[in-house]
Formats: structure tokens, sequence, C-alpha cells
């Protein structure tokens, strides 16, 4: 490359313009040569007042094509590519290239993988397989990097699997296969769209072609599986691996590691972690440390996760900023404050720069603490220190103005983060619809909702029951249902807060038999019915004076789940005067358990006292004597 040598003639760039330079540039190539025209072509697009003029690309290749030298027009096309790139004309720096075909340019596949390159990562998936097409009809064969290139871009945008699979498919009828890196990112791309499946049949694939996965690949297999939470599988793939011959190394292990802790199972964890330790070939290294520390502070194992950090500093590995921003969470998370700032201090100390997800660790702490003037002030700290706020950083602070009730100012940290570019996710929009929905402000969270469905984001059950909740609360149960059974068609599973909250509302608008009607699908659906929904279905028939009805409704409980709400039921009917039929319950009631429970005894006596009903309570008193002597 020439673009830090000085041009071959002693030029002033500021006493030209590009077009003179182009014209500089064809005396060159007819008078001199193409080497020291093409030195002045790299000098001229070095300099930002050359480097974005069209032409000054054009003619040269133009002039080599003409002359016979196609090798020198793909190099100064590829500088197009590069040069217009940067201010976001790439697009037509392509169409510049394909148009320079139709003009006599033989095909290379070198330039289209450049291009490629260049277009992936700008993340412009659509437009690589555009100049992939174009140029493939033009003559230029694809080779293996080609494939490769475009198979990759799909997996780091989140392409669907159907894409991947076609891209991989016909790179497999060229002959080529992919190489253990490219594999590993398919790998990881399979594992997280949840079709774990098809990377066996990929493994067999590359088999049969004569590159069956090794080592890398299949840690990368370990690795998803255990994100997914697929530990059982992963530990079987493991056994293959070793029946194969690949010898698992720290970084198969940690992932084992790492995948237990998020299951909740750290004694296992910690058994294979001594088992690195004692290892002669393979030892813990930061991130299987770090995993583990990780696993200890989910539980709140404080002691037990510093004395990890102590033993690793032991064994001259150095923690990095996601060991200390682990541990710093932890910390948080359990309130103390006081460590999670001595071990922010203790990390800058030892060299290691906290970044974002260290801030946003302690500021989400001190939120929970009520410290949110502190914890601004920590931010501002950040950034000072060049971080910028992320997502987590914005929606740590909106769900503290939501907790407070404040969603004016909630609102305006939501704008400004999407005016900083910042996308929210799901929990981000679901943090204020369900803000909004509690202040009955129904509009602005179906304003919400439509918005994160229009991005492509997924509504958790969380989203839903939040926004069923609020239409429950304005008296809206057939809104309520419509999105109750929307909740159903895209596959996410109404738990008992859901079910309860949409009974609850159907109750209070005397639609008895449809909040009947849920309650028996939730019990037919294994999901168990809360306390207080079943005492607000069995009291609506109570005061309906429809005892047989609430009695049904209670008799599918088990016994202590059927005696405890009894119990609350009676005392209810009692605070309202219903003694009769708070009699009928509290015999049932002595039927499971003799050996009434004094509160309930106390405010059922008051209330028949109360109510001048002094041989229903002379009755029960009898009755429960002589079940007692």
């Amino acid at each position: 490359m020439y673009n830090n040598k000085p041009p071959p003639l002693q030029i002033n760039p500021t006493l030209i313009t590009p077009e003179q330079a182009v014209t500089i540039f064809a005396s060159l190539i007819s008078n001199v040569g193409s080497i020291e025209a093409l030195g002045f072509f790299y000098w001229a697009i070095s300099l930002p007042k050359f480097r974005y003029f069209m032409r000054l690309y054009i003619i040269p290749t133009s002039s080599f094509i003409e002359s016979g030298n196609p090798e020198r027009a793909h190099e100064v096309l590829r500088c197009l590519v590069r040069s217009f790139a940067e201010i976001g004309k790439l697009k037509d720096a392509v169409n510049i290239v394909i148009d320079m075909h139709n003009q006599g340019l033989p095909p290379s596949v070198h330039t289209l993988n450049y291009i490629l390159r260049v277009v992936v990562d700008l993340g412009l998936v659509k437009l690589a397989e555009h100049v992939f097409e174009e140029m493939s009809k033009r003559g230029v064969s694809p080779n293996s990097c080609t494939f490769s290139t475009i198979i990759a871009a799909h997996c780091k945008a989140g392409s669907g699997i159907s894409e991947v699979e076609q891209w991989l498919n016909a790179m497999f009828e060229k002959g080529y296969v992919l190489d253990n890196v490219e594999c590993t990112l398919v790998v990881d791309h399979f594992c997280k769209m949840g079709f774990v499946g098809k990377v066996f049949g990929l493994f067999e694939t590359m088999a049969e072609k004569g590159f069956p996965p090794n080592v890398i690949n299949y840690t990368a297999l370990v690795n998803g599986l255990s994100k997914r939470g697929s530990i059982k599988q992963a530990f079987e793939v493991l056994e293959e691996m070793v029946r194969k011959g690949w010898k698992p190394n720290v970084y198969t292990h940690t992932a084992l590691i790492d995948g237990l802790c998020k299951k909740g199972w750290t004694e296992k964890a910690f058994r294979l972690f001594l088992k690195l330790v004692r290892s002669d070939t393979y030892k813990p290294n930061g991130h299987t440390y770090t995993a583990m520390i990780s696993g200890y502070c989910k539980e709140h194992k404080l002691n037990r996760a510093e004395m990890l950090l102590m033993r690793m500093k032991e064994q001259g590995i150095v923690p990095n900023t996601n060991t200390y921003t682990t541990l710093i969470d932890g910390h948080c998370k359990t309130g103390n404050l006081v460590r999670a700032h001595e071990l922010m201090d203790q990390m800058v100390k030892e060299g290691c720069t906290p970044n974002i997800c260290t801030y946003n660790a302690i500021v989400d702490g001190m939120c929970k603490k009520g410290k949110v003037q502190d914890a601004y002030r920590l931010l501002q700290l950040g950034f000072g220190r060049g971080l910028s706020a992320d997502r987590f950083t914005y929606t740590i602070l909106i769900s503290e103005y939501c907790r407070r009730y404040d969603t004016k100012q909630a609102i305006v940290l939501f704008t400004k983060m999407l005016k900083t570019g910042c996308q929210p996710d799901m929990h981000t929009y679901t943090t204020l619809i369900s803000a909004f929905c509690k202040q009955k402000k129904m509009r602005d969270s179906e304003k919400l909702f439509e918005d994160s469905v229009q991005l492509g984001l997924v509504p958790t059950k969380h989203t839903y029951t939040s926004i069923i909740c609020g239409y429950c609360r304005v008296g809206n149960t057939d809104a309520a249902l419509k999105i109750f059974e929307n909740m159903s068609k895209h596959g996410c599973v109404a738990d008992s807060l859901t079910y309860g909250a949409l009974i609850s509302g159907l109750c209070k608008e005397f639609k008895l038999e449809k909040a009947r009607e849920l309650y028996n699908s939730m019990i037919d659906k294994g999901c168990s019915p809360c306390e207080v929904t079943r005492l607000t279905v069995a009291y609506e028939y109570c005061k309906k004076d429809d005892s047989a009805s609430a009695m049904t409704v209670l008799d599918s409980l088990e016994k202590k789940h059927w005696i405890r709400t009894v119990n609350t039921l009676v005392r209810k009917l009692s605070s309202e005067g219903k003694v009769d039929i708070a009699a009928l319950f509290f015999h049932k009631l002595l039927d499971k358990d003799p050996s009434p429970d004094h509160v309930t005894f106390a405010a059922f006596t008051t209330a028949c006292y109360d109510n001048h009903k002094y041989s229903i309570a002379s009755d029960l008193s009898e009755r429960i004597s002589g079940e007692i002597t």
C-alpha cells in the first residue's frame, strides 16, 4: 500500500481540486506508468479532500481495465468500497463495482469476499445476499470463504434457522465445508435458537465430508446446552465427545460449571471445579473461577464467593472486570453496599477498570436502598470516565421511577434512551406497562405494548399479567379476557397470578360463572390457585347463598389448603354477620380438623352474639366440647 508514501510529484494538496487530482492520475498513467499512478492514487485517497470523490476511483478503474491490468482495477474498487462505507454510501460503491463488470472487468472472488466482509461488518445481511447474487450472475465463482462470511453474518444477526441452513446446504453442494471457527459460530446460533438437534445433523455432515467436529465444536455444543439449562444433555454430549477420542479441556468443564450454577446446583458445580483443581492437565482459569463465584453469589453465599476470589489470586490468576462485577453485584443484591464499594476501589487499585455493568450493579443496589441521588452521582462519575449508559442502566432508573409512581419522569428517561439509539428490551417495556396499568392509564400501556410488538419483541407472562390486572382495575374484563386469549395463542403460559387477577376482576363484575370456568381451567392445567383466588370464588358463591357451589370450589384442594381457606372464609363471613352460612363451613371444618383455630372460633362466636344467634354458638360449642372429651 502506498498511502503513507509521498506522491511521485511535489504537489500541495491545498492548491488542487479533486477534479484536477483525477487529471493528474490520468496524465501519470499515460506518461509515467501504472506504478507511479497508483502511488499518486493512494496518496490522494489518504486525504479527506479527495477520499470521497467518486471519479477518483472510477477513472483509475477504467484506465486499468483498458490497459489490461484487472488486478489493479480490483485493487482500486476495494479501496472504493472501504472509503464509501465510512460515509454511509456503501450501496453506491457496490453498484459501481457491479457496473464495472458490465464494462469488461473480469470477475474476482477476492473482491467479492472483500465487499462481503465490509457489508457484514456493518450488519447489512440482505445487502450481502444481493451482492452475492449479482456478482454470481456476472461469473464470480464463490469459494469457501464467501459462504462462510454470509453464514457468519446470518448467525451474528440472529437470522432464522431456515436461512442459515439454506446457505449451509448451498456451501455443502459446492463441496465446501465449514472450518472449526465457523462451525462453532453455527453451533452457538443453533443452540440459542433452540434447535440443538440440528447441531448433531451438522456434525454428521461434517464427519461424512472428512471434517469431523473437534473438541472446540463439542465444547460449543456443551456450552450452548448448558446456557439453555439442558445440563443432562450437556453431560451426554461430554460422554460422546470422550468416546470419540476428544479430551474435554478447561473450557468444556467451565461451560458445565456455569450451567450447573445457573440451575442452582452449586455443590455439583463445585465438585467439578475441585476435579479441575486436582487435575494435572487442566487447571481452572479466570472464567472458571468467575462462573463458580457467580453461582455462589446467586445463592447469596458471599463468604464462599470471597474465598474463591482469594484462592484465585493465590494461584496467580488475575481477576478481570467480569469477576469483580459479579461479586459486586452479589453484595449489592444482599444490600451490602459498603463491601460493594470496597471491591470497586480494590479493582481500580489492581488496574482493573470498572465498566458500565459494574456501575449498573451498584446503581441498582443504591436505588433499592432508596439512595437515588447517590446513584446518579456515581453514574455521572462513570460517564466522566468515558462510559455510556446502556439498556440496563436506563431500565434500572426507569424501574426506580416507576416504583415511585413517577411515570412522567420514567417516560422522559425512556424517550432519552430511544434518542441515544439505545434499544429497550421487553423488560424495559414491561416495567413501564406495569406502572401505567397500576395507575389505570390503559391507553398509555396499550401504546407501549403495540410499540414493543412492532419492534419484534416478545411479550412475557409478566407483560400480559400486568395488562390483565390493569383492565380488571378499570372494570374492563372483556378486554382482559381478549389479552388472556392472545397470551395463549402466542404460547405464553398463564400462571396462578394471571388467573387470579382475571378471576378477581370477573368476580367484581359479578361474572361468577366465567370466573368459575377459569378457576376449573387453571386446576385442570395443573396450576394451583393461590389462597386469595380460592377465597374470592368461594366467597362470591356464599354471597349468593349458594354454599353447595362454594363447597365444590374448595373440594378440589388438598387438606392443608382447604383448612386454611375455610378458616379465612369463616372469619370473613362472620365479620359480615353471615352467621348461618359461616356455621355451615365451621361444622365442615370440624369434620376435617376437630381442633378449631382459636382466632376463627372467637370471630365466629362474637358474630353469633352480635347477631343474637346464641343457639348457633351454643350448638358449635357443645360439639367442640364433646369432641374434646
